[in-house]
């Protein structure tokens, strides 16, 4: 790695929680101690969405209920993301060491894993790591079981309220908000959910202290972030890297000397052109990123890109809401006729528009966030959707 982009070790370091060791000291601590913890570490859910995991767990565990519920979101499915693969693969035991300090904090009995249907070929080894925890969590007297709820391979699923509605054995359509997890959520109990890297790293919060995960990266994205790195690149794969980056430096790192454009946050992201590569930061003052970072260089079509994604969106929609269902099919179709000359250049701010719209009034993120890839490649690379 160059002196610009220093590779971290905080999710793939060498300590591994050896007999589950980080847990057995958390677990004698208060509630209140840990929640401190992770409010002064400045962590925010690793999803993309950003929302801080220290008041996501108080609010849940300030909910008058009989039962709470923890729950990991191992549904890795946005288009260019598949670290949480690797982690699940590598260091399954941080991961489950994190949801069980989530139980002891909001008072929960039951945590699950809701894992991707196409990775079930990590689910032995999962398995064997869940008996280790079992056997740890007895003698440690942690009353907090875990279980693995396969995927039914679908991208829905990935948003929170359709998870839940998936893991009770119904059609996996997004619930209206409000009500918010924290209040009514898997079962409508309480519920936190949080992804792979996020449980993760409460983790090692719990073993390094606030002070010394603040360290890395900047004041508004605290701590590392794993990416998936894919594309016009000699560097593919998974790397852990400090938050606050700028673009730039991304770019002279892993792309390939004729990097045009960056897609970070897969499919539902944003795309960066190489104009605004130096005044872009990967973070959350920035453009936040769930992991995905998809490189293209000048052979590639910006305007072939759209339209994979907006066929991927059209097939992945559930079809619950008007705005996604119509608005998907009708982008797909309009730059499809912008592009065969069967409308006017100026229709595409009609199409804008429309993308706009859906993000107000989709009920879920994922017609909402549609508009960010198609005004950001429409506006940034508007004659490649005409010739």
């Amino acid at each position: 790695m160059s002196e610009l982009v220093q590779r971290v070790d905080l999710i793939f370091g060498e300590y591994s929680d050896q007999k589950y060791k980080t847990l057995a000291e958390t677990v004698g601590r208060s509630n209140e101690d840990i929640i401190k913890d992770l409010l002064d570490s400045g962590l925010k859910g690793r999803g993309g969405a950003g929302f801080p995991t220290a008041l996501k767990w108080k609010f849940t565990m300030e909910q008058p209920a009989d039962e709470r519920f923890v729950i990991c979101n191992a549904d890795e499915g946005e288009p260019g993301t598949f670290k949480d693969r690797e982690i699940l693969s590598k260091v399954p035991r941080k991961v489950f060491a994190g949801m069980a300090i989530c139980g002891k904090v909001i008072g929960a009995k039951r945590g699950f894993m809701y894992l991707r249907g196409e990775y079930k070929s990590l689910l032995p080894g999962l398995l064997k790591e869940i008996e280790i925890y079992d056997e740890t969590a007895k003698k440690l007297g942690i009353d907090f079981k875990i279980e693995i709820r396969m995927g039914s391979g679908a991208y829905i699923c990935g948003e929170e309220s359709a998870l839940f509605e998936s893991m009770e054995g119904k059609r996996g359509e997004p619930r209206n908000k409000p009500p918010y997890p924290t209040v009514s959520g898997f079962m409508n109990k309480p519920t936190v959910i949080n992804n792979v890297e996020t449980f993760v790293n409460v983790l090692m919060i719990c073993r390094i202290g606030p002070i010394q995960f603040r360290k890395l990266g900047t004041h508004d994205s605290r701590g590392s972030k794993v990416f998936s790195v894919s594309g016009d690149t000699p560097k593919a794969g998974i790397y852990e890297l400090e938050l606050g980056m700028p673009l730039a430096e991304f770019v002279e790192e892993f792309g390939d000397g004729d990097t045009k454009a960056v897609q970070v946050g897969g499919a539902s992201g944003f795309c960066v052109p190489r104009k605004k590569f130096k005044d872009t930061i990967i973070g959350f003052e920035g453009v936040p990123t769930g992991g995905s970072m998809m490189i293209f260089n000048s052979s590639r079509s910006m305007y072939n890109v759209l339209h994979n994604y907006l066929e991927f969106f059209e097939e992945e929609s559930c079809g619950q809401c008007t705005p996604c269902r119509v608005g998907c099919q009708q982008l797909r179709k309009g730059i499809e006729a912008v592009k065969r000359g069967d409308k006017p250049v100026v229709y595409l701010e009609q199409l804008m528009k429309l993308s706009e719209t859906m993000k107000i009034t989709a009920k879920c993120g994922l017609g909402q966030s549609v508009a960010n890839s198609f005004s950001s490649i429409v506006s940034n690379f508007k004659e490649e959707m005409i010739y």
